[in-house]
């Protein structure tokens, strides 16, 4: 396949932010000089990954994206939209594989992309042709980073941890980083494996982060427990679908990751995470549910995967099968809200069909259905 011409092109684009949320947790570090604010957005892609890294300083601003979804998806660009973004300065792509590189023709084709960062390894799929096809079609830079190499994208620091060389192992072969803003680091090691955790220990002199991305949306194929305490992170973010049929996340891991006192959050279970750094103090920002999980929350209950008021009913996106398991929404009903919404309320049910104040009022006992999470 022809390679793309390596540049690096770090271009100044006005955008805007707006994280919508619903609850924050702040935790103060050290202090710093650095000006403006960080923001990571750890999308809820379904089971996939999508993280946008956006960097405002007065008139400058930079934009980076992480991953971007599952081929069955259409989440990242509306997402991308709805912040008032035209321009990425750069995408990074941990590994072809489609839940984490699905996406990427769409976001190709609706934005400005400087630069595009790939491992190198390649696939025979369909999505994958697809996503190279777009970026030659575009008029992006392509580079194949590798570990040890630094780059400073206007007050962010990003240090590649891996790969150092291709295996053809699409997991092992992840592309991670770690990016730092002031005194407040993030780490992204997408499905790399645990064996590949510990090459990144012994080979960079520090992957501590107070915020970890878990890798294989919290499969127990990493998360290593060596390696969760060299980074020593005091939130852990995972990014999985609710209901998924690899049981996202493991057992193994919340259990690992609640041992050293870490904060957890998931997409299944927060919808989107946001989270805002002066590079001196961070908050923790969710779009629903905004507790995170803990050594202080009953685990067995976190880990459940059922609708329950954890995993609502969105009525604006659930399948008429989903429908069904509220209250009082039988068949008809479930057609009904189907071609009635969107809805912006649950009061908005007063509409379907039999429904009164009487049943509005145990569809909301119920806490199963909501409206966009609420």
């Amino acid at each position: 396949m022809r390679r793309l011409t390596f540049l690096i092109i770090f271009t100044l684009f006005i955008v805007g932010c707006d994280t919508g949320a619903s609850s924050t947790t702040t935790i103060n570090n050290q202090s710093t000089d650095v000006a403006g604010d960080l923001n990571v957005h750890y999308i809820d892609v379904g089971q996939g990954n999508a993280t946008f890294i956006h960097f405002n300083d007065g008139e400058e601003e930079y934009t980076i994206l992480y991953d971007v979804g599952d081929w069955q998806g259409d989440e990242v660009v509306p997402y991308l939209e709805q912040q008032q973004i035209d321009a990425l300065n750069v995408v990074i792509v941990s590994h072809p594989h489609a839940d984490h590189i699905g996406q990427l023709d769409k976001v190709m084709e609706r934005f400005d992309v400087g630069e595009v960062w790939m491992s190198g390894n390649e696939t025979n799929s369909q999505v994958f042709e697809n996503s190279m096809e777009a970026i030659l079609q575009s008029d992006a830079g392509y580079a194949e980073p590798r570990a040890g190499e630094k780059y400073d994208i206007g007050a962010l620091e990003l240090a590649i941890l891996h790969p150092e060389t291709l295996t053809g192992d699409l997991n092992e072969d992840s592309l991670s980083f770690r990016l730092t803003f002031g005194e407040v680091s993030f780490l992204f090691t997408g499905d790399a494996t645990k064996n590949e955790e510990l090459k990144m220990m012994e080979r960079a002199n520090n992957i501590t982060a107070q915020v970890l991305l878990a890798g294989h949306h919290g499969s127990d194929t990493s998360s290593d427990p060596a390696f969760i305490q060299a980074v020593n992170p005091e939130v852990a973010i995972y990014s999985a679908g609710i209901n998924n049929s690899y049981d996202h996340p493991h057992e193994e891991v919340i259990n690992t990751l609640l041992a050293e006192d870490i904060d957890i959050y998931g997409t299944d279970k927060n919808g989107t995470i946001i989270i805002e750094t002066d590079g001196n103090t961070y908050n923790v920002t969710t779009e629903r549910n905004g507790h995170a999980m803990n050594s202080d929350h009953d685990t067995s209950k976190d880990l459940e995967k059922s609708d329950t008021a954890e995993n609502c009913i969105d009525v604006n996106k659930a399948s008429k099968t989903e429908l069904m398991n509220i209250i009082h929404i039988g068949d008809a009903r479930a057609e009904q809200v189907i071609e009635l919404r969107p809805f912006e309320s649950l009061d908005d049910l007063i509409e379907i069909s039999g429904i009164g104040e009487g049943t509005l009022t145990e569809i909301k006992e119920q806490a199963l259905a909501c409206v966009g999470g609420e």
